[in-house]
C-alpha cells in the first residue's frame, strides 16, 4: 500500500486534494473513526489478560520460593532449640556440680569451727548429694542428647516438611523438607562422656576430718578449761588471788601487776612476769619487823627466799616448743624439809666467825655473836653436818629460812598460797594445751587429706568447656516442588490462552545467627521465661529465689563462672569469719578457696542463636552429603503429595537416620535440691500429625 500524492510532490499546481488509502478507516477529520476505537479495545484487552496470565505465572512461581524459604527457616529452628537445650543442660550439670562442691567445701571447713560440726556435716552431706544427683543427671543427659543428635537431621526434615505442607493451599499443593548441613555431629560434651565424679573419697576424707574435728574440740574445750582455771588462780576470781595479794603486799604498779577480765585475752606469761616483779619488789623493800636479834634474822630468811624466788624464776617461760607446750616454771619450798632440797640449803653465802666453839655460823656480820675472827661463808647444810655451829645469840639455821614461806603458803593471804596453785593448775593447762597442739596437728593433716579429696574430685569440672556442634551447624539446606497446575476458568478468554505452569521447584537455604546476648536476652534467659510461662510467676519467683538458692546464682553465672563463682566463695567462706572460725579453719577455706579459683572457668557465649536466610550456595559446600551437589536432579526426585519427610529425603539421597516416634522426647529433667525437677521436653506431636 502506498500513501501520497497522486502525482507526485513536483506537480502541485494549486490545491490539490491526497488520495489517502487505508489510513481513513481510523482517522477522519483530525479524529478516531470507530474503528480505530474498537482495536485499541481489543488491543489493551490482549495485553491485559496476556499481563494478567503472566502475573499469574511468576506468583505461582514465586510461591514456590516462599515455601522453600519457610522450610529452610523450619528446619534451622529445629538447630537453634537444640543449641538452647545443649547449653542448658551443659549450664545446669555444671553449676549442679559446683553447687555441691562449695556447699561441700564450706562445710568440711566449717568442721573446724567450734559449735558449728553438726551444721558442717548436713552441709557436707547435702554437698555430696548434690554432687550425686549431679552424677545421674550428666548421666541420662549424656544419652538424651545422643539420641537427639542422633535424630536431629530427621527432626529437621520433619520439621521443614510441616511447614513445607503449611504453604499448600486448595489450588497448590507444596511437598519437599529440609536438609541439615552437615548431616554429622562434631558436638563435644567433655563434662558429660565419662565425667562421673567420685564422692568416696571425699565421704571419707569428711568422716576423718570430723572425727577429728570432734577430737580437737574436745581437746579445745579441756584446754580452754585449765587455762581458765589458771587465770582465775592469777586474777580472774574475787576476792584472794595472785593479782589482789601482790597489790595488797607489794608496792607495784598497775603495769606491773596487770588485771584481766577474761581468760581469752589472759596468757600464762602474765602470772609469771607478775611473779618476777613481786619478788623483786619484796627483795628490795622488805624490812626487819623491830630492831631485835630475832626480827633482823627473820628478815634475812625473807631476803635469802626473795632473792632465791627471783632467780628461779627469771627464766621462767610458757612456750610451744616443737609443736608442744612447754613449761620451765619453779615450784618454790613451802617449809623447812622443802628448803633443804634447794639451793638455800647448800649454798654458801651466809657469814661465819670463829668462836671460843669453833667455826659458827650467823644471819648476818651484824649478829652480836660474831665476835670472833671473820671466817669463811658457809652453807646451812653445814650446821646439820657439825662442819659449823649454830650460833648460841640469833640461833639461826635452816629453820629459820624454811619459815619464811612456810606462813604464806599454807594460808590464802599469802602470795606463795596462791602461786603453788597456779603452778598446779598451770601445769594442768600445759598437758593440755599440748594435747590442743596434737589434734590441731591431726586435725590438720586430715584436712589436707579431705582438701586433696576435694581437689581430686573438682578437677572434672576443670576440663574443658562442651563443643556444640550439632547436625545442621553450617545451615539447613531446604527442597520444595510443586506439580503442575492451570489457571482456574476465569482466566481461560479468547484474548490469551488459560495459563499453565510444569512442575516447578526451589532452592532456600538459612543459617543460625548469634543474636547478642544481654542480661535479659541470652540462652538461659529465654530458657527461664520458658518455665515461667509454664509454671506461672509465683513457680518462677520459688525457682530462682527459694528452690534453686545457690544453685540459681551459679547457674545465672554461668556466663562468667570464673567471676561468679569467686564471689559466691567470698561470700559463703567470709560467713565463716562471723562465726569464729579459728586459724585452722581460715587455712582450709583458703585452701579451698584457691581451689574453686583455680579451675579458671572462662566466659560462655551466651548468645541465642536465630535463623536466617543466607545464600544456599554457601551452606551446600558444606555438606557431607555427595547427593547435594546436584540439587535439579534431586528436586526432580521429590514425590508430589508427599508429606513423609523420610520418602522426601530418601527419593532426594539423603538419609536421615534414626526417629523418634514419642510424642514428646524428654531430653533431660534438671532436678532441683529442694524437690521436683524441671523436665527439658522436645514436643514433637505437631511435628508427626498426618504422618
Amino acid at each position: 500500500m502506498a500513501i501520497g500524492f497522486l502525482h507526485g510532490a513536483s506537480r502541485r499546481h494549486g490545491p490539490v486534494r491526497a488520495r489517502r488509502l487505508g489510513v481513513d478507516a481510523f482517522i477522519e477529520d483530525g479524529a478516531y473513526t470507530t474503528l480505530a476505537a474498537a482495536v485499541s479495545i481489543l488491543l489493551v484487552m490482549a495485553l491485559l489478560f496476556s499481563s494478567t496470565s503472566a502475573i499469574w505465572s511468576m506468583s505461582r512461581a514465586g510461591d514456590t520460593q516462599t515455601a522453600a524459604d519457610a522450610t529452610a527457616m523450619a528446619g534451622a529452628n529445629v538447630v537453634s532449640s537444640y543449641h538452647t537445650a545443649a547449653t542448658v543442660v551443659d549450664a545446669s550439670i555444671l553449676s549442679l556440680g559446683l553447687t555441691g562442691f562449695v556447699v561441700t567445701g564450706v562445710g568440711l571447713a566449717a568442721t573446724l569451727v567450734p559449735g558449728a560440726q553438726t551444721a558442717a556435716g548436713q552441709m557436707v552431706d547435702a554437698g555430696v548429694r548434690i554432687i550425686k544427683m549431679r552424677n545421674e543427671f550428666a548421666s541420662s543427659t549424656s544419652r538424651g542428647l545422643k539420641t537427639l543428635e542422633d535424630a536431629l537431621p530427621w527432626l529437621v526434615a520433619a520439621n521443614g516438611a510441616r511447614a513445607c505442607s503449611a504453604q499448600s493451599s486448595e489450588s497448590v499443593e507444596f511437598s519437599g523438607s529440609a536438609m541439615a548441613v552437615p548431616r554429622e555431629s562434631a558436638s563435644e560434651f567433655p563434662a558429660l562422656e565419662g565425667s562421673e565424679i567420685e564422692t568416696e573419697e571425699i565421704g571419707v576424707g569428711a568422716d576423718e576430718l570430723d572425727q577429728a574435728a570432734t577430737d580437737l574440740a574436745r581437746a579445745n574445750e579441756k584446754a580452754a578449761q585449765k587455762k581458765e582455771a589458771a587465770w582465775l588462780v592469777d586474777c580472774g576470781r574475787e576476792g584472794a588471788n595472785m593479782q589482789e595479794r601482790a597489790a595488797s603486799l607489794s608496792g607495784l604498779s598497775a603495769a606491773e601487776n596487770p588485771d584481766y577480765a577474761s581468760s581469752l585475752t589472759w596468757e600464762p606469761m602474765v602470772a609469771l612476769d607478775r611473779t618476777r616483779a613481786y619478788y623483786r619488789w619484796r627483795r628490795d623493800h622488805d624490812k626487819p619487823v623491830g630492831s631485835g636479834v630475832e626480827a633482823r634474822a627473820d628478815a634475812a630468811a625473807r631476803h635469802a627466799f626473795y632473792t632465791y624466788a627471783c632467780e628461779e624464776f627469771a627464766d621462767a617461760r610458757v612456750e610451744e616448743v616443737d609443736g608442744r607446750m612447754a613449761a620451765s616454771v619453779p615450784m618454790l619450798p613451802r617449809n623447812t624439809e622443802e628448803v633443804r632440797e634447794t639451793r638455800l640449803y647448800t649454798d654458801a653465802c651466809w657469814p661465819s666467825s670463829y668462836e671460843s666453839q669453833g667455826l659458827t655460823l650467823h644471819f648476818g656480820s651484824s649478829c652480836p655473836g660474831a665476835t670472833g675472827a671473820v671466817g669463811p661463808s658457809l652453807s646451812l647444810q653445814s650446821i646439820d653436818a657439825s662442819a659449823a655451829h649454830e650460833c648460841e645469840v640469833c640461833k639461826f639455821s635452816v629453820t629459820d629460812v624454811g619459815k619464811a614461806p612456810a606462813a604464806s603458803t599454807s594460808i590464802d593471804n599469802g602470795y606463795e598460797y596462791h602461786l603453788r596453785e597456779f603452778i598446779r593448775v598451770l601445769q594442768e593447762y600445759v598437758d593440755a594445751r599440748s594435747e590442743q597442739l596434737e589434734q590441731e596437728r591431726r586435725a590438720k593433716s586430715k584436712a589436707e587429706g579431705a582438701s586433696d579429696a576435694f581437689e581430686d574430685a573438682i578437677s572434672v569440672l576443670a576440663g574443658k568447656r562442651p563443643r556444640i556442634a550439632p547436625p545442621g551447624r553450617a545451615g539447613c539446606v531446604a527442597m520444595v516442588a510443586s506439580g503442575e497446575i492451570s489457571a482456574d476458568n476465569v482466566l481461560s478468554n479468547p484474548f490469551a490462552p488459560a495459563p499453565e505452569l510444569q512442575r516447578r521447584g526451589a532452592i532456600s537455604a538459612a543459617v543460625l545467627a548469634p543474636d547478642p546476648a544481654t542480661r535479659e536476652n541470652n540462652v538461659l534467659s529465654n530458657f527461664f521465661s520458658t518455665v515461667q510461662e509454664r509454671v506461672g510467676d509465683r513457680g518462677a519467683v520459688g525457682l530462682i529465689d527459694d528452690v534453686m538458692g545457690l544453685w540459681g546464682d551459679l547457674l545465672i553465672s554461668y556466663g562468667d563462672l570464673g567471676e561468679g563463682l569467686g564471689d559466691v566463695m567470698d561470700g559463703l567462706l567470709g560467713g565463716l569469719d562471723a562465726l569464729g572460725a579459728g586459724p585452722l579453719a581460715s587455712w582450709l577455706s583458703g585452701r579451698i578457696s584457691g581451689v574453686v579459683r583455680g579451675l579458671g572457668f572462662e566466659p560462655v557465649d551466651l548468645s541465642c542463636k536465630k535463623p536466617v536466610l543466607t545464600d544456599s550456595s554457601n551452606v551446600i559446600a558444606q555438606s557431607d552429603v555427595a547427593g547435594l551437589g546436584d540439587l535439579q536432579s534431586a528436586l526432580r526426585s521429590i514425590p508430589l503429595g508427599s508429606t513423609d519427610p523420610g520418602a522426601i529425603l530418601q527419593a532426594a539421597g539423603y538419609a536421615v537416620g534414626e526417629r523418634i516416634y514419642a510424642t514428646e522426647f524428654t531430653l533431660a529433667s534438671i532436678p532441683l535440691p529442694g524437690g521436683g525437677s524441671i523436665p527439658l521436653t522436645i514436643r514433637l506431636g505437631d511435628l508427626f500429625k498426618g504422618w
